[in-house]
């Protein structure tokens, strides 16, 4: 599972392990941060030499991951190390961030211990997340219960045998085009968004019906029981038609279109400005999901 941790206000791109319990983090991201350079990339294959030079089997130990780009948010392969050898090649580079940085790693560990144990807290951390961007508390108790609605779908997908990544983003661009009238990238041109998530962007009755078309999606499929992408196709259609009627009433009603061009920091429910930087497991997975809906 990918997502993106935070270091002094600085990402770094992490996945967890359920298997063997344990993070493993973007080498070069850590290398750049610790040696404050912009290109992290050429101090880590230098660092890579020399360690193979002196006979350490630590390049050797470590893996790599398809993890997604800050660049062009595609996911390409990327050396990753455990807790234990980044300790060890933290060793290996002279920084002054270097204590700190071991600190951090611990407390990721302890916190997704904690969240293991009490998934409360991952609420907890999402809220303080939504707090520091400026959202109100009535959008975020939204928010969460949208977020809760996707992890239900998305359960119910990976019952029906829907892969993760590329078959997730088609159903959610199917879904999205049956309530909107537009795929996920084309709803997240128009508000002018590139690697931003989508739903952070939307307003309340956006995120109201995008959640109505998800939990109407997710009820079909129980009910059906869709086997295989097609069928589930056809049910995610049925799912965002349901919310894309419940748009065109609310329209009809108002006289003024429910979907807008706006972004997060040009609604109400922003009453501070936003802090760019920031990261969150749930957040990444949607992110994940259907091109950062």
């Amino acid at each position: 599972m990918e997502n993106m941790q935070l270091f002094e206000d600085q990402p770094i791109r992490t996945a967890w392990n359920e298997a063997e319990e344990e993070w493993y983090f973007s080498i070069v991201d850590v290398v750049r941060i610790l040696t404050e350079s912009s290109d992290g990339r050429k101090y880590w294959n230098k660092l890579k030499q020399r360690l193979k030079a002196e006979g350490s089997e630590l390049v050797t130990n470590c893996h790599q991951l398809k993890l997604k780009s800050p660049k062009d948010g595609k996911r390409y392969a990327t050396d990753v190390a455990n807790t234990e050898q980044l300790l060890r090649i933290i060793q290996s580079i002279p920084s002054k961030k270097a204590e700190p940085f071991k600190l951090w790693l611990a407390q990721v560990g302890k916190e997704r211990i904690d969240e293991t144990l009490d998934p409360e807290l991952i609420a907890d951390r999402l809220v303080a997340t939504y707090e520091r961007k400026g959202y109100t508390k009535e959008w975020i108790n939204q928010r969460l219960m949208a977020i809760s609605a996707r992890k239900e779908l998305t359960d119910e997908w990976k019952k029906r045998g829907i892969k993760q990544g590329k078959e997730y983003a088609v159903l959610t661009d199917e879904l999205t085009k049956a309530w909107s009238g537009m795929s996920t990238r084309q709803y997240k041109n128009l508000k002018g968004l590139k690697k931003e998530s989508l739903r952070d962007n939307m307003s309340t009755t956006e995120l109201v019906i995008n959640m109505l078309a998800e939990t109407a999606a997710k009820e079909f499929s129980e009910a059906e029981k869709p086997s295989g992408l097609a069928q589930n196709v056809s049910v995610a259609k049925r799912g965002g038609k349901v919310a894309g009627d419940a748009r065109k009433a609310i329209e009809e009603g108002t006289g003024r279109s429910v979907i807008t061009s706006k972004k997060a920091s040009e609604l109400n429910h922003v009453v501070t400005q936003m802090i760019e930087a920031s990261a969150n497991t749930v957040i990444e997975e949607e992110n994940s999901d259907g091109d950062g809906s």
